[in-house]
């Protein structure tokens, strides 16, 4: 059995460029279908927040239409709801990654209020990086590769091969004319060799240790592809 640490959100809304704070949180899915796959393989979840806050749940990705079907909406909230590890957080700073085995960074708009300025979080994902340990990252989080720059602008994560949500995805849920920024134009900045899949299909990118999913729909694949490293 391996430990496999769950850095989330601890952010509950997202400051638009008009100053409107959007409520949000984590992607259900992007929680559940990774936390499903890890557990049912027999692996342990600890989950850290900045802060130690308990995260929340962006209620968007609980609506029918956003989950598929009203059944699989409820399916992801029994989840969420027995999901002891939401409830009792780390606190990130305190994190030692020598106790975990991999590392996983669910998405949703959250991250891009907090984990991309976490300089706690960006610590996790250098020495994530260098450790070798599996490193999973999916659709909105890769925007906490930005806390990962040091005083010169540099990254670890320069040219590795990476995806995430992409600007057209954006667009479609009605946000990227309202962002302050995009995180895909932000990655591609860093710079990583970013690369996109279709819009909404599942598509990943494993380079080396570090395991990228494009959007919600890519979560459960991204594990997948973890559990082989396991």
């Amino acid at each position: 059995m391996s430990n496999i640490l769950f850095v989330m959100t601890g952010a509950r809304y997202w400051t638009l460029k008009n100053g409107h704070r959007h409520p949000t949180g984590y992607w259900a899915e992007e929680f559940v279908s990774p936390y499903r796959a890890f557990t049912e393989a027999g692996h342990h979840i600890t989950v850290a927040t900045p802060g130690g806050v308990v995260p929340a749940v962006d209620t968007m990705s609980l609506r029918a239409s956003m989950a598929g079907s009203e059944e699989t909406s409820l399916e992801l909230e029994a989840v969420i709801e027995a999901a002891e590890e939401l409830r009792r957080p780390a606190v990130l700073r305190d994190v030692r990654l020598d106790d975990y085995d991999a590392v996983f960074y669910p998405g949703g708009h959250g991250p891009m209020e907090d984990l991309a300025f976490d300089l706690d979080s960006g610590m996790v994902l250098r020495k994530a990086l260098a450790s070798g340990k599996p490193l999973g990252i999916v659709c909105h989080a890769p925007a906490g590769l930005l806390a990962t720059r040091d005083e010169h602008g540099h990254t670890p994560f320069a040219d590795y091969r990476v995806t995430g949500f992409t600007n057209d995805e954006e667009a479609a849920v009605g946000f990227a004319d309202k962002a302050e920024w995009l995180m895909e134009d932000r990655v591609r900045d860093l710079p990583t060799q970013y690369s996109r899949g279709p819009a909404w299909e599942v598509y990943t990118v494993v380079d080396r240790n570090l395991y990228t999913g494009q959007n919600p729909a890519s979560s459960g694949p991204v594990a997948v592809e973890m559990l082989k490293a396991l």
